[in-house]
């Protein structure tokens, strides 16, 4: 059964936060390094895309947690899986794999719970970040005109981690944290190439984040702007993640709901930050939140974003049950 179809009869559940999942472990740089790269010359711990390589047991037992908690979506390991972002660890020549590997162990997992419940088949999401540069902004104050990348640099690395995500088992690709809208412009661009050069189609998924109570994403646009930049690519789903929080996020997803001829997402925060840097918000606080998306019938997708765990995805997994999806008025535009 098509992924489309599901989304007309449920809410289907995202996964939670790899992050917060790997901080648990506490792992060391010769858990990073492994024995692949132990000669490696440059620091490579923080850097948790590599541990699909170097630990790939840690991250198939995240992936079987929140299958575990109801999650019919996992997002591959890949948030930073891009030549840009990889170049702060000169890793770039193992960017392919990275990805491989990481779409391979999804896959694997994902098939098991399929296995075991035909009825409700798990779905596997390649996660593609925004990359650490912006092809809209300048980093340098003094410099307005500057950017630290263009739009073909940004093409031809979301190009290449698309082909390897695909290759490696991913049902959908999400370009997901979406902070600044020409970055991800790149990335469709490229995707669609990739789709008539490889004859391989696959459902696209798009995410964005609103960075401040504004309600604007950090290169300037307002919600409806940043919808309408992207849907020239028949999507399977556009929406929010990260950022405020599931209370603040809610009448930007109104928006979404309102205009969007696809269907529409949401993974938030467990809250912002507090002090101390940690996500405090408990499952059943997340959960009661989050279930004023569902009775305004806002959404398709839910899920949880940073400081999330297997626990907060139960909860709304849980409260997900007792409603219905949002109705689309435009089901032809979605990627079939």
């Amino acid at each position: 059964m098509k992924i489309q179809d599901i989304l007309k009869e449920r809410i289907l559940i995202i996964d939670g936060a790899m992050g917060t999942m790997i901080q648990r472990h506490t792992l060391t740089e010769a858990d990073f390094r492994g024995e692949k790269f132990k000669d490696h010359g440059y620091p490579l711990k923080g850097n948790n895309d590599i541990l699909s390589i170097t630990r790939p047991d840690i991250i198939q037992d995240i992936h079987r947690q929140y299958l575990d908690a109801g999650a019919d979506i996992v997002e591959t390991n890949t948030f930073s899986g891009t030549t840009i972002a990889q170049a702060d660890y000169h890793l770039e020549e193992f960017v392919y794999e990275l990805n491989f590997q990481s779409a391979k162990i999804a896959k694997e997992v994902a098939d098991e719970f399929t296995k075991k419940e035909p009825h409700k088949p798990r779905f596997v999401a390649g996660a593609m970040g925004p990359t650490n540069k912006t092809a809209s902004l300048s980093p340098e104050v003094n410099n307005p005109g500057f950017r630290a990348v263009d739009f073909d640099q940004l093409a031809t690395a979301f190009k290449e981690q698309a082909r390897a995500l695909i290759d490696g088992g991913a049902d959908m690709l999400l370009l997901e944290t979406i902070i600044d809208t020409l970055n991800v412009k790149a990335a469709l661009f490229a995707i669609q190439e990739l789709f008539e050069e490889s004859g391989k189609h696959v459902p696209v998924m798009v995410s964005g984040t609103i960075t401040d109570a504004s309600g604007h994403t950090l290169s300037g646009q307002t919600t409806e702007a940043f919808l309408i930049s992207v849907s020239h690519v028949p999507l399977l789903s556009v929406g929010l993640n990260c950022a405020l929080g599931v209370s603040a996020l809610r009448p930007y997803l109104q928006v979404l709901s309102e205009k969007a001829p696809f269907f529409v997402s949401a993974y938030p925060n467990a809250r912002l930050p507090n002090e101390f840097g940690q996500y405090d918000q408990t499952p059943d606080e997340m959960a009661a939140q989050v279930e004023a998306y569902l009775k305004e019938g806002l959404i398709n997708l839910l899920g949880g974003c940073c400081g999330t765990t297997p626990d907060h995805i139960r909860k709304i997994a849980d409260v997900a049950k007792k409603y219905s999806p949002r109705k689309i008025r435009q089901v032809e535009g979605v990627a079939a």
